[in-house]
Order: C-alpha cells, then structure tokens, then sequence
C-alpha cells in the first residue's frame, strides 16, 4: 500500500488545528459523559452498555478492502446521523431498545472523538479530520 507524501497528504486530508481541535474534542467528551448519564438515567443495562460500545469500531475490518472503502465504512459507523435518525425513531415509535442503542452509540462517537480520533480520509487510517494519529502522526513534519 502506498502511503501518499506530505505534500500529497495535506492537501487531501485538511485537518483542524490548535484551539478548534480542542474544542471539537471537547464536545466528544461532552457527548459521551452526556450520553452515558442520559443512559444511566434512562435505567438502561450496563452489560448491554459494556457489549454494544465497541460495536461501530468493527467498521475498522473494513480497511482490508483499502483505504478508500475502508474510510467510507468507518465514517459511516462513526458520524452522527445514524444514531441521531435512530434516537428520533426511538422517541418516534416509544421503542426503548432503539434509544437504548443510540445512546451507546453516540456515547462511543464521542469517546472516540474525545481521543483524537476523528471521521477518516481516504489517504489512509491516519488521517482525520482532528489530525493525524498513530504512523500517520509520527511520519508528520513538525
């Protein structure tokens, strides 16, 4: 696999520096310390809570069909907008699994962000939009 130069690298994955990055990490942690009192409140299992938080990071097997569907995937397991469209239908149908599941899931989206790890480039797995992290990061100019 051919990892693109920093020239290359930077042009295709613009990233969020300084105060922005911290701020956009900071509402991960947000999310998930909200998420998770909103769960507890609710009265909601904590084994299902243990089981199901690190469900969306199986988009990662993804990757193994390349960097471009494997960002596709991953994204798609860690952006707002299923979990949000889940939450809604839950509130829309009284289904309390559905709530249940969606507030795991964006507990673990912002637990993830939280870390650095943001929603990803098709340059490969070390490139996001709050930086670049593992290889990608120590590979980075400073």
């Amino acid at each position: 696999m051919n990892e693109p130069t920093d020239a290359t690298a930077t042009e295709a994955t613009g990233a969020v520096t300084g105060g922005l990055r911290t701020m956009l990490r900071l509402e991960g942690l947000t999310l998930c310390a909200g998420m998770t009192l909103l769960y507890a409140v609710w009265g909601g299992s904590w084994w299902i809570y243990a089981i199901l938080f690190f469900v969306p990071d199986i988009s990662f097997v993804a990757y193994l069909s390349g960097p471009k569907f494997g960002a596709m995937i991953y994204n798609a397991a860690h952006s707002y907008m299923a979990p949000m469209a889940l939450m809604i239908s839950g509130f829309g149908m009284e289904a309390p699994l559905l709530l249940s599941i969606s507030m795991i899931w964006l507990a673990h989206i912002g637990f993830d962000r939280t870390l650095g790890y943001g929603l990803k480039y098709s340059a490969g797995f070390g490139f996001t939009h709050l930086g670049r992290i593992g290889k990608a990061a120590a590979s980075a100019p400073n």
